[in-house]
């Protein structure tokens, strides 16, 4: 408990960035590509973006001391900085937070833009670490799977939260579907949903194909196709990340 409300605060001190999804003109046809660490300040700002605008990304976690996909990155651009975008789309390669939002936003046709200035946001997205210290940071000894896993989750989830930090640490490779709310009756935990807007539609991108495929609104959501395995509850899914690939 004392954990999820670490997590709670930094979404707080976030400002509860990356909780609506507000879209893009047009998606992407091939998924892009970050690599980034989650306990990095400034790679919070990317998935906060992310997140916004309702784009997916094929996330290669890149902890201190990871061996798995920094030294390829660094290979790539250059230089061990992150985060660090790849946009097969475009050829596009760059790093900055501040570049990567505004190339997002640009390219794909963000519908609503940030008007927070961007030094703010950095200061808050670093005191917002703070609770968080040292965690998704550090890499952890595992094995790699064979197919990147996938990650229905939005950036400001507390819950969604852990469960990036172990995947970063075990430096395995996921997709992110990024399913934020995407309207008044999302907003607050499932109960409030069901007891005032029983009857509201469900809107989203990703938040449509969860529902289809599984009846139910919920993040985290795992899936793994190594093992075939799907399971919701960050607290099931650590333990099934620690048991099949930890060393």
């Amino acid at each position: 408990m004392l954990n999820v409300l670490a997590s709670v605060m930094t979404s707080s001190l976030a400002g509860w960035r990356g909780t609506g999804a507000y879209g893009v003109r047009e998606q992407p046809a091939q998924l892009l590509e970050l690599y980034e660490f989650e306990g990095c300040p400034f790679c919070r700002l990317v998935r906060e973006a992310l997140t916004e605008m309702d784009l997916d990304v094929l996330i290669r976690p890149c902890p201190k001391g990871g061996k798995r996909f920094r030294p390829e990155a660094e290979e790539k651009g250059g230089k061990a900085q992150f985060p660090y975008l790849v946009d097969p789309n475009s050829g596009t390669a760059l790093y900055e937070s501040k570049d990567i939002v505004r190339y997002l936003a640009e390219t794909y046709g963000a519908r609503r833009l940030r008007q927070t200035p961007h030094g703010l946001q950095s200061m808050t997205s670093q005191l917002a670490a703070i609770p968080r210290i040292g965690r998704g940071l550090f890499a952890r000894p595992s094995k790699a799977p064979e197919q990147p896993l996938e990650l229905y989750s939005f950036e400001s989830s507390p819950y969604s939260r852990l469960v990036r930090e172990r995947l970063c640490e075990l430096e395995l490779p996921y997709i992110l579907r990024n399913m934020g709310k995407a309207q008044k009756a999302d907003m607050g935990p499932p109960i409030v949903r069901k007891k005032f807007y029983p009857e509201a539609d469900v809107r989203g991108r990703n938040r449509k194909r969860m529902f289809e495929e599984t009846g139910r609104l919920q993040v985290p959501y795992l899936i793994d196709p190594n093992t075939d395995v799907r399971m919701y509850e960050s607290r099931d899914i650590i333990r099934y990340l620690n048991e099949t690939y930890a060393l």
